[in-house]
């Protein structure tokens, strides 16, 4: 998911270069929005393997 956040935000910054207004700002908050939704499953993740007892894997 991080991936697509990724590569929604290059091609923002791309179609920003380019001139492409609209496209940039919903390209912008689609990655904005991939990322958060990134990070509240990265914490869940995290607090459902620390309350297992489950430390992270190194």
């Amino acid at each position: 998911m991080l991936y697509w956040a990724v590569v929604c935000l290059v091609i923002a910054i791309i179609a920003g270069v380019l001139g492409f207004g609209g496209i940039a700002g919903t390209a912008a908050g689609f990655a904005k929005i991939l990322f958060f939704i990134f990070l509240v499953l990265l914490v869940v993740s995290l607090v459902i393997n620390a309350l297992r007892g489950k430390g992270p894997k190194l």
